[in-house]
């Protein structure tokens, strides 16, 4: 009992520790900084976890329980698809952060007041036409923009905003499954324990991850409210840093492992 209890307490503590590596950190951020409900950024957390989970458990329990053995190359391959995933989540916020960005305004004059034109947000849709500002007139209601007409229909499946976290997880898991099962099998030989240990392992890194989305959410949510432009200076700077991130692991894969030479190397991590 003593042991199972051990083995309970150390793949939780040990999920909830992987949860804080960094590149899992870095994906989690460029999704959650335009959150900034709790609830919601949880919610993040915890699909970012199950979609790890679940790579994790599959594939590990296929190694634990068939002594699968990866090949270097597509253990390479399955860690470069973190590298791509980091640089498309970084150019996906810096691209947005371009979009609702504001450019210079342009002014038209008129005998009742000041008509002009300038790149203007209803929501997240940008775009531009003449209207006043004192008294407020707009040609047409806020609402009706592509964009709006899109997040009406989306967000009645509820679940659409969270599928990026949990394919993100995915990827994540898939990358550093060979690992965790590696060192559960030279910890636990009891394929049922070594399941189990996965199990919670993964348990951990939902709960770890929750408290990282959470922690983000809350201090930007305390930072906006001081200040909106540092706010949008960490959105920016948290999507050039995946960028830079992502581009850095594609090359410790591609150039240093050598994914597409002869003598490629690789080491779980």
């Amino acid at each position: 009992m003593i042991s199972l209890l051990s083995i309970v307490a150390l793949g939780f503590f040990l999920g909830m520790r992987h949860a804080t590596d960094p590149d899992h950190v870095i994906a989690v951020t460029t999704i959650v900084t335009g959150q900034r409900n709790l609830s919601r950024a949880a919610l993040v957390g915890a699909f970012w976890g199950l979609g790890h989970t679940l790579t994790i458990f599959v594939v590990g329990a296929a190694i634990i329980l068939f002594n699968l053995v990866i090949p270097p190359r597509l253990g390479l391959s399955m860690e470069l698809s973190v590298g791509i995933m980091l640089v498309v989540l970084g150019f996906m916020n810096v691209a947005g952060f371009r979009r609702r960005s504001p450019a210079a305004d342009t002014h038209e004059h008129d005998s009742e007041g000041t008509v002009h034109s300038h790149p203007h947000a209803h929501g997240d849709y940008i775009h531009t036409h003449p209207h006043v500002h004192e008294p407020e007139s707009h040609p047409h209601p806020p609402t009706r923009t592509p964009l709006s007409a899109l997040d009406r229909m989306l967000t009645r499946l509820t679940v659409y905003r969270y599928i990026r976290p949990l394919v993100v997880g995915i990827v994540h898991g898939l990358a550093g499954s060979a690992a965790v099962a590696l060192l559960v099998l030279t910890t636990i030989h009891n394929s049922r324990w070594a399941i189990a240990y996965l199990l919670v392992f993964g348990l951990g890194t939902i709960a770890g991850m929750m408290v990282i989305t959470m922690s983000i959410a809350s201090t930007l949510k305390m930072v906006s409210r001081k200040s909106y432009s540092f706010s949008r200076k960490l959105e920016i700077a948290s999507g050039l840093l995946s960028l830079a991130f992502g581009l850095l692991v594609a090359y410790q894969i591609c150039v240093v492992s050598g994914l597409f030479t002869t003598h490629a190397h690789w080491t779980p991590q």
